[in-house]
């Protein structure tokens, strides 16, 4: 049999050590440490005061699973002789009864996932080492608490014991003895609750508590690997675009204890505040506590500093006032850390009889406003580039920013305020279930998910709620650090409101609200509000303006709207859009008031009636374009011809039709056999687009001319040339393409003659057939332009409906089948056919202009794809522009470093 040190040299580097200020890692290995090895490793190589520990790779996490929920005979001697290692360093040895060492057992991901997987702490103890730390530490008290709170976790992770229970008996015990919180109980009462606990788990599994140290470990060990399966990390992997074969690294550590009495501590600590970005020490901590205390809620933390105190007006005494050395010290790490990874960071600390021990650091989570003010402060102080600052904020987050926050001059009804632990404003109806918020919201309700406190199997109810409110919990809580992630509204630790989960009820201010009441809050001073509040729009900050403008710098593509009205046209103007990518012609024809006309025109008999009909919509027509070609400045304007099937703009129900036949005043047989005669089985696949175009002349013709002339007085107003581009959608050929462009010309020319001026223009097509990219060397050869319709695209390309998709494409992507939603993120193959599109249309045409107008041209990860195929620009809602500019200039900086 081999020894540990033998086994070290010859098995795979599985075990990674750390401590006494060197470590195997470093933040590089990210990927075999996950973050939180990574980030202890390079902590205890800047000499911070880190206990020491070890980190199992993530490699092994696979491996597990391989042997079905095993770990290979390889790494235990490795875990042995690091444990032994560790040992050495703390001073302590694992097993030892009179001088135990005690260790925890973490999760590691290399994308943080906070509180997603398993943790268990104080690993180590049993019947004889618990009297071995009471006498090393001289507390008993302390002893049995801490051997109280393994039981109990270990009970809870390892061995399946409902958490719930453990309380059950603590809550029961402390009300018996009329304590009201744990640091009342004394020794002996620790003892009666340790016994107790054993009791339980004796009862529910029919074996003794393990006493076996080992087996503690390994089970611990396995327990965390498998979590990486467990439903709240793949619910959170899902939301979150995790990959499932990253798996989840093990980091165990050496404890240190925060609940050695009142010189002993535990807390977060943001180096900046990730509500606001304010450069300033932000967090809290508890006095005789373990981290969980904090995290989970249900205990209120106090205050770091004296500042934050104040401002909340609370009356505990902050870690600054109270333990003046440490929190010196844990200022000192703050800006160690923070200049070293050059990033705001979320730090855990533990303070063990006055002495400092820094737990964990990693980037923190930021709102989205914190996020710009952060990046553009710290190009100020000289700790990052731009470029650098550019790349720090998440293009995606951005559409936070964009929405409506509450009218401070509107009338409201605040019921209590809680802490504001994620900005923004929300109002919904009340739900107190994640899985009722799951269920409402796919009914197209809007909710507000109202707990005591969450915990991680509410991560679906929190993506799902439009924002979140607890009666516990501090700013690092964990429903606080999930909000702010998702981007959601949220208010935590309201002590004023209480919720009865069974009854389904909430009570704040003397008012009573119950499941479906609607309720507004505001997760940027934490009021909650009865009833809906009025909202304004959202006022961008200095910092977003900085941003973008330095964006703008580094991108290559330019960034059009989709915008079919002058509300949209001016919205988009204000958000940066550099032009409009797509203006939808049959939006302009539903109106009320244009409708009738589109009908008459539809039910003509022939062509000279159809002209008639027509004629009435020109003057509309060419309104709407003067408009949008004036808000737009001299700016590229494309011009989608009119795409949808005719029968999408007459009636289908009894009662419609007949209200129809007599604004007509024609017979409702009549308009019955019409309907009947443009009815289509798959009118996606049927005659709309160019198919219509073609059969319809006098369509394309009342729009160029409606274009020209409108491009002509537009032109006029601004004393510039307006160049129009003209789109034509769904083409599959070239002879298609070249039949309308000749009618186009045609009228182009009438135009011309008319006015006694020439009219410059372009004639494109929008790609959304798998034929058009296939065939787009020959298309090219008529195309001036080709602005790909991705949403089409996607849909032909996979043979699918995106408006009856969203009924098996979220059971596809639990079972693995796919990876996105392929009408969210654009889809490989849909890629693929854009490549060669770009490809063969500029083998025809090399200085062809290429964009993108699909609903995918305001994803960011999709974006990064078009700068790499060599896309011209993209277009996309004007709420998404800001996403699509900071996006663009993401993609240029990465391409340009490689």
């Amino acid at each position: 049999m081999s020894t540990a040190a033998e086994a070290t040299n010859t098995a795979p580097k599985w075990v990674f050590t750390f401590g006494a200020g060197g470590a195997d890692g470093s933040a590089e290995d990210r990927d075999l440490l996950g973050g939180k090895g990574a980030y202890l490793a390079e902590m205890s190589r800047l000499g911070l005061q880190v206990p020491p520990g070890f980190t199992i790779s993530a490699e092994l996490c696979a491996i597990y699973y391989e042997l079905g929920r095993r770990l290979p005979d390889e790494v235990k001697p490795l875990v042995n002789h690091a444990l032994a290692v560790v040992g050495k360093i703390a001073g302590a040895k694992f097993g030892d009864v009179e001088n135990p060492l005690l260790v925890s057992v973490r999760s590691g991901s290399r994308a943080s996932m906070p509180g997603m997987m398993d943790t268990v702490l104080n690993l180590g103890l049993n019947d004889q080492t618990v009297e071995g730390l009471a006498r090393r530490s001289g507390d008993r008290r302390f002893a049995y608490d801490t051997y109280r709170r393994f039981i109990q976790m270990y009970g809870d992770v390892v061995l399946g014991i409902d958490h719930e229970l453990f309380e059950e008996i603590l809550e029961n015990y402390k009300n018996l003895k009329g304590f009201e919180y744990d640091t009342e109980l004394r020794d002996e009462d620790w003892l009666e609750i340790v016994a107790r606990f054993k009791a339980l788990v004796e009862a529910e599994l029919g074996t003794p508590f393990p006493q076996d140290l080992h087996e503690q470990l390994w089970g611990a060990i396995a327990a965390v690997f498998g979590s990486w399966q467990n439903a709240r990390a793949i619910a959170y992997r899902r939301l979150h675009d995790i990959p499932d074969d990253w798996g989840t690294a093990v980091t165990i550590q050496a404890m240190v204890f925060g609940n050695m009495g009142d010189r002993s501590a535990t807390g977060v600590v943001f180096t900046r505040n990730p509500s606001t970005g304010t450069n300033e020490l932000y967090g809290e901590f508890l006095v005789n506590a373990q981290g969980e205390d904090v995290v989970s809620g249900l205990r209120t933390p106090q205050a770091l500093t004296e500042a934050s105190r104040r401002g909340t007006s609370s009356n505990k005494p902050s870690m600054e006032a109270l333990m003046g050395e440490a929190f010196a010290a844990l200022k000192a790490a703050c800006a160690k850390l923070e200049a070293h990874f050059r990033d705001i960071q979320d730090i855990e600390f533990t303070v063990q009889d006055g002495k400092l021990f820094i737990l964990q650091t990693r980037s923190g989570k930021r709102s989205t406003q914190a996020a710009l003010k952060i990046a553009v402060d710290m190009v100020g102080e000289g700790l990052i580039s731009r470029e650098e600052a550019v790349l720090s904020v998440k293009a995606a987050q951005l559409d936070q920013l964009l929405h409506p926050t509450l009218d401070p001059k509107a009338e409201m009804m605040v019921l209590a305020k809680g802490l504001p632990a994620s900005p923004g404003a929300a109002c919904g109806e009340l739900v107190f279930a994640a899985d009722e918020a799951v269920h409402l919201k796919a009914q197209g309700h809007t909710v507000i998910l109202a707990r005591v406190e969450t915990s991680p199997e509410d991560v679906q109810g929190m993506h799902a709620a439009a924002g979140i409110l607890t009666t516990r919990g501090g700013m690092t809580s964990h429903a606080a650090v999930v909000a702010r992630g998702m981007g959601r509204p949220c208010v935590v630790g309201a002590a004023q409101v209480v919720i009865d989960l069974e009854r389904e009820t909430l009570e704040a201010g003397g008012v009573r609200l119950g499941k479906g009441d609607v309720i507004t809050i505001d997760g940027s001073t934490g009021q909650i509000i009865k009833g809906r509040v009025a909202m304004r729009e959202p006022v961008l900050s200095a910092e977003f303006g900085t941003l973008m403008q330095w964006a703008d710098g580094f991108r290559r593509m330019r960034v059009r709207a989709n915008a079919d009205t002058p509300a949209d046209a001016k919205q988009a103007r204000a958000f940066g859009a550099e032009g409009i990518g797509l203006a939808r012609t049959e939006h302009m024809f539903f109106e009320e008031n244009r409708i009738l006309a589109m009908r008459e025109m539809i039910l003509a008999e022939d062509q000279e009636g159809r002209r008639a009909a027509l004629a009435k919509l020109l003057p509309a027509q060419r309104q709407d374009f003067i408009e949008l070609f004036e808000i737009m400045a001299g700016l590229p304007v494309t011009i989608r011809l009119l795409d949808p099937p005719l029968h999408e703009f007459l009636p289908h129900t009894d009662a419609a039709i007949g209200d129809v036949a007599a604004d007509l005043g024609v017979s409702i047989s009549r308009l019955r056999r019409r309907v009947a005669v443009l009815s289509e089985f798959n009118p996606m696949l049927g005659q709309r687009g160019v198919r219509l175009l073609v059969s319809y002349p006098e369509i394309v013709e009342m729009q160029a001319r409606a274009i020209f002339e409108a491009a002509i007085e537009a032109g006029r107003t601004l004393h510039n040339r307006v160049m129009p581009e003209i789109m034509v959608p769904l083409v599959a050929t070239k002879a298609e393409l070249d039949l309308v462009k000749g009618h186009i010309a045609v009228v182009a020319r009438e135009v011309e003659k008319e006015r006694g001026t020439s009219v410059a223009y372009s004639v494109g097509t929008m790609v959304e057939l798998p034929r058009a990219c296939l065939m787009a060397e020959e298309i090219g050869q008529s195309a001036e332009f080709f602005s790909f319709g991705t949403n089409d695209l996607t849909q032909t390309t996979f043979g699918l409906s995106r408006d009856d998709a969203g009924r098996f494409l979220g059971e596809y992507a639990d079972k693995g089948i796919i990876h996105h939603d392929p009408f969210v993120t654009l889809d490989k193959a849909v890629g693929e056919l854009m490549q060669i599109g770009v490809e063969r249309g500029r083998k025809a045409r090399p200085d062809l202009k290429i964009g993108i107008c699909g609903e995918h041209g305001g994803d960011p990860e999709t974006i990064a794809f078009c700068d790499e195929i060599g896309l011209n620009y993209v277009s996309c809602s004007p709420f998404r522009v800001p996403v699509a500019r900071l996006a663009a200039a993401q993609a240029a900086l990465k391409a340009n470093n490689g």
